[in-house]
């Protein structure tokens, strides 16, 4: 292996770590101070460094981070019942889904990749799959999940473009 090569898999490694660690201590602030109606509506933006490093690394990696993500920010939360594996399941679907359609589907980078991967993400693996997992403890309620999703989704998604916009930004973490 190369010198180039081992040094860009040790900088993918070492940015999704770090989007890992950004997303559950965004996690855990969300938990904590912006958590209404006993976890059914919370405000969070702990998807946006998954669906960056989906966009950015594919599929295999943002998924990755989103498995990561959710179980280390279990283990760093209060609460007392075990995580949620549908939950964990919808975190990982945020991330593949965001890599699938920025890899796959809508190759060329820019504004509609981030806005196509950002919304698919955001339909499949919060609405719907982790929206599944929560189900059992919040019954119908948990369809308020939809509307607080279509806000925090077009929250993430500007942010993701704003960021990458910038040329220091996305050549540091490979975009460009």
């Amino acid at each position: 292996m190369s010198n180039k090569k081992l040094a860009d898999n040790a900088l993918k490694i070492t940015i999704a770590a770090m989007m890992t660690a950004i997303s559950v201590v965004v996690g855990i602030f969300c938990k904590n101070y912006m958590n209404f109606a006993s976890g059914l509506f919370r405000i969070t933006f702990e998807n946006l460094p998954i669906l960056i490093t989906g966009i950015v690394y594919g599929p295999v990696v943002g998924g990755i981070v989103g498995v990561a993500s959710d179980l280390v920010g279990y283990l760093f939360s209060a609460q007392i019942y075990p995580p949620n594996p549908i939950v964990t399941l919808g975190a990982a679907v945020v991330g593949i889904t965001a890599g699938v359609v920025a890899k796959y589907i809508v190759r060329k980078k820019g504004t509609v990749q981030i806005i196509c991967s950002g919304i698919s993400a955001h339909v499949i693996g919060s609405m719907i799959v982790k929206s599944f997992g929560l189900y059992q403890f919040y019954g119908a309620l948990v369809l308020w999940r939809i509307p607080t999703y279509i806000l925090i989704s077009a929250a993430e998604i500007t942010v993701i473009c704003i960021l990458l916009r910038r040329k220091s930004f996305a050549t540091l973490i490979g975009y460009i």
